[in-house]
């Protein structure tokens, strides 16, 4: 199973471009598959933009899998968002996954002003546009005459973790499904990738979840947000658990990017 970090997290109130390219150094130094960023706006906690993280990390790293998980598109306009992701998507060349997903936070919505009551019908509109436009089809009389390095777009993968709809859906038309740690307990990644495998899906991912080995040890109840926050022996097994489900890789949440604590880490997930 791959193994991938969330974007920073320590002192990202006072993030600078130099703790950023650090961080994504570090990583890769590490022996991680893959740097992820997250996507908030109305949260009172700012984060940099997934598809310019993305894209600086990549330009100062070599082999990592760089991506979001995951990206609000009911939040933007689909042109426009589609002309960002190819952009990225060519300064990754060929590093960059693009997670996305209907968003599940009203405030991020409010902030922007858009009805977060129509974020499905919004997403499930947006994603045909924005494939037209990276394949190089007319939308509304128009297209972009795409580099060619940049046709087709990079991966797509559905986040979802409870609907019926988006992980079948994720299996069959798109290029994987991202389960949420945050949200979801093993119970329903258990069912989840289950429904995922059996619709045909290819790649799945476990992201956001959360790390502190100094927490006291309690048992995952069966509404317990799947967690390895626990002594280090609990959380090799947990990990254990999580690889045996089948997922392919899963995206963990650490309290920094120090080398000694990705070193640590590594140690728990055979890195």
């Amino acid at each position: 199973m791959r193994v991938g970090i969330g974007s920073l997290t320590e002192d990202r109130q006072n993030l600078t471009r130099a703790a950023l390219v650090q961080s994504a150094k570090a990583v890769e130094a590490a022996g991680y598959d893959g740097l992820w960023f997250f996507d908030a706006l109305g949260r009172g906690d700012i984060l940099p933009d997934p598809l310019i993280g993305a894209t600086l990390a990549a330009s100062v790293t070599e082999k990592i899998e760089v991506g979001t998980c995951i990206l609000q598109v009911p939040l933007r306009r689909p042109v426009e968002l589609a002309h960002r992701v190819l952009t990225a998507h060519l300064m990754c060349e060929g590093r960059f996954s693009l997670g996305v997903g209907v968003g599940s936070t009203k405030g991020d919505f409010d902030f922007v002003g858009v009805d977060f009551n129509q974020r499905m019908a919004a997403m499930d509109a947006a994603l045909p546009v924005m494939q037209k436009v990276w394949r190089n089809e007319p939308v509304n009389g128009y297209q972009l005459s795409v580099w060619p390095a940049a046709l087709g777009g990079p991966p797509v993968l559905i986040g979802s973790w409870a609907g019926k709809t988006w992980i079948p859906r994720a299996a069959k038309e798109f290029d994987g499904w991202i389960a949420s740690g945050a949200k979801s307990t093993y119970g329903k990644l258990q069912d989840g990738i289950g429904r995922f495998r059996a619709a045909g899906g290819k790649r799945a991912i476990v992201t956001n979840i959360q790390i502190d080995f100094t927490a006291k040890t309690e048992p995952m109840g069966d509404d317990t947000p799947f967690n390895l926050r626990c002594d280090p022996d609990t959380a090799r097994e947990r990990f254990s658990r999580l690889a045996d489900l089948g997922y392919d890789d899963a995206i963990f949440v650490l309290p920094n990017h120090k080398p000694a604590t990705l070193d640590a880490f590594a140690k728990i997930v055979g890195k």
